[in-house]
């Protein structure tokens, strides 16, 4: 039923409300996280209780004089007797209705301060302290305040910045009512009040100290759910005493009796006074025999003006134990009804209460005089539903009615962002629109730039190629010749002879190679495997009949080169050592290769004569190919020395 899961229903959206409050920073949360809350709002909204607020004549609550200063200090003081667990204090504005803003609070403070304590001890436990800046106004809805289990058997509540009142702007402090909650039972009901001094108390009709616990509220029950149920009224002819009996089915432990007023109709303004059907004496009694020969009253209710009835009438009384409970009307109350000033009797709902749970509902109902006929029957009395859907347990309802006053507030607030990032995303849009315009006039840039770049890289790679071959084909071919002299010279000696024969048979293979691979650079670096072990080969094959020596450094390191660069650093290797053996008559070679902070350095160093003349354009060209520096010095030696350095890019390992 709705009723047994409400106070869990609560419970969840109580604990999700912080999650996602109004103070929470809605700019943290994704447009989809923002869209699901409001969907999760709205769903919440249709499932409670709304604000359905009531009207005719009847007690407000209580009102302070007037201050002059809002900076006053104004305290109600509520006796609970005996001390009691609090669950829960429900704190419920006093409303007016305003022509521009609709229903508004009217002298709700800005700051106030609840305390609650036992006895003697005036000290007591602060249950809240909410300052200016905490937001309570402007609020239709009662405030719900934890009380965490305190223990209390008085509770003091402190308005320290008062609100203006409307019809003159005057400062004062003002409350419909005041409950506490123990579990689903209101311990504050009709309990006493003091307030300060007895000058500052309001005479006007109404306005009351004791009206801050009648349990009247300024609300018509109005929930989600539950058909409509029209209230019942009596026939006219109601004889002498006239009674209701409900039977509970069995016997009960009875604390607390609810009726509600008839539920006229929802008009306004309303064509019947606000007590038709309550006579002006009502005898509540007990019974455990359907006679009531063993009858109790378990209360005399006294309706001796408009000010002492409400939507909900509530009452308490000492623990009994009876089956049957009978309502009996000792004086009848005449109300206008129709045009007729007659006598009736009836209500929208009866509610009898152990621990705090109505056993009341749907039990038979029975009268001692003539009912009328129709929608108006007695079943109605204890059906759980009133005019506007069900009856919802007193505690649950005013909570739902605070969840609501959360969510209202908090939507816009999310409607407000999402609509903040529907703006700036249409910005954005536009800012794309216009990048993706800049971006297409960048393509064809780059389209017109690779085409040049292609034309570029066209004669360049004509100049690669032909440098390739000059020198590759060149070293290949010098060193054939070479090995053709030695080769003459050994032709005694069979076994070198045709040592000397396989490596130019290789020679012969790689020039044939080089030659068909020099037309596509993208396949030369195919020619080349490990950078070291060709520097190696490459030595012994220029220099076969030298004395030689190369010293490599990072070995695995230099592998890592790019294949293009290690291809014409292979070359202009190749290159130093056909200039060494063509032009300086030199005996001996030493070559040194390593990587060193960042920098590659080629040293290439002989004993021959030295240079004589202009650098071979072909070291200058591997060179620049390289982007290399390229030094020449007098060897140690006696000869040459040859320095190549080029720095590796430093935002990638090797380039």
């Amino acid at each position: 039923m709705r009723r047994q899961e409400s106070p869990y229903f609560l419970a969840l959206l109580l604990a999700i409300l912080p999650a996602l409050s109004p103070a929470a920073p809605l700019a943290a949360f994704s447009v989809d996280q923002l869209e699901q809350r409001r969907r999760e709002i709205d769903t919440q909204l249709q499932r409670i209780a709304t604000y359905s607020l009531g009207h005719g004549l009847g007690a407000i609550g209580y009102r302070s004089l007037p201050h002059d200063s809002p900076h006053e200090t104004e305290w109600i003081e509520i006796d609970l007797g005996k001390p009691v667990a609090l669950d829960e204090l429900v704190l419920v504005p006093t409303i007016r209705r305003d022509a521009m803003q609709g229903f508004q609070a009217d002298g709700f403070p800005s700051s106030l301060r609840v305390v609650a304590g036992v006895g003697p001890d005036r000290v007591g436990t602060t249950l809240v302290d909410y300052g200016p800046t905490s937001h309570l106004l402007p609020r239709i809805a009662p405030l719900v305040i934890p009380g965490s289990g305190t223990l209390a058997s008085w509770i003091r509540i402190e308005a320290r910045v008062l609100s203006p009142r409307a019809f003159d702007g005057k400062p004062v402090f003002q409350l419909a009512e005041v409950l506490a909650f123990r579990g689903p039972e209101n311990v504050a009901l009709r309990r006493p009040v003091k307030v300060p001094v007895e000058k500052n108390l309001d005479r006007s009709p109404g306005w009351a100290p004791a009206f801050l616990t009648d349990g009247v509220l300024p609300y018509l029950m109005a929930a989600a759910d539950g058909k409509k149920s029209v209230a019942y009224v009596s026939q006219y002819e109601l004889g002498e005493n006239p009674a209701i009996t409900v039977d509970l089915g069995e016997r009960r432990q009875l604390s607390g009796v609810q009726l509600h007023a008839v539920d006229q109709s929802d008009t306004v303004p309303q064509a019947f006074a606000g007590d038709v059907g309550i006579p002006k004496i009502l005898r509540i009694e007990g019974a455990t025999r359907p006679d009531f020969s063993d009858g109790t009253v378990l209360i005399d209710l006294h309706h001796a003006s408009i000010y002492d009835v409400g939507p909900i009438l509530s009452w308490s009384f000492p623990e009994t134990r009876c089956r049957y409970v009978r309502l009996t009307a000792i004086e009848r109350a005449a109300n206008s009804f129709y045009g007729q000033s007659q006598d009736r009797l009836g209500f929208a709902e009866i509610e009898l209460f152990e621990s705090g749970r109505n056993v009341a509902l749907h039990r038979p109902v029975t009268a001692n005089f003539r009912s009328e006929a129709g929608i108006r029957r007695l079943s109605t009395l204890t059906d759980g539903l009133n005019y506007y859907g069900s009856i919802l347990p007193l505690r649950d309802w005013l909570n739902q009615l605070a969840t609501r006053h959360e969510l209202e507030n908090e939507r816009p607030l999310i409607v407000a962002e999402l609509n903040a990032r529907s703006v700036r995303q249409r910005a954005q849009f536009v800012q794309l629109a216009w990048l993706a315009a800049l971006l297409g006039c960048g393509v064809v840039g780059v389209v017109v730039a690779g085409r040049l770049q292609r034309r570029r890289a066209i004669a360049q790679t004509r100049t690669r190629i032909a440098a390739d071959l000059h020198d590759e084909l060149g070293a290949d071919l010098h060193a054939i010749g070479l090995l053709t002299d030695l080769a003459s010279r050994d032709r005694a000696s069979a076994e070198k002879l045709a040592d000397l024969l396989q490596r130019m048979r290789a020679l012969t293979e790689r020039a044939g190679q080089a030659a068909r691979h020099c037309t596509n650079l993208l396949e030369a670096p195919g020619l080349f495997g490990d950078l070291a072990e060709d520097v190696r080969r490459t030595s012994s094959r220029i220099l076969a009949d030298l004395d030689h020596a190369v010293e490599i450094n990072d070995a695995e390191v230099l592998q890592k080169l790019d294949p293009q660069r290690r291809i014409d650093l292979l070359l202009f290797y190749q290159e130093c050592l056909i200039n060494i053996i063509r032009h300086s008559g030199a005996t001996r070679v030493r070559a040194h290769l390593a990587v060193d902070h960042g920098r590659l350095h080629l040293r290439v160093a002989d004993n021959g004569q030295g240079l004589h003349g202009a650098l071979p354009a072909s070291l200058k060209r591997r060179a620049r190919l390289l982007r290399a520096q390229l030094d020449l010095a007098p060897a140690p030696a006696g000869g040459l020395q040859i320095d190549l350095r080029f720095r590796l890019r430093r935002w990638k390992l090797f380039s």
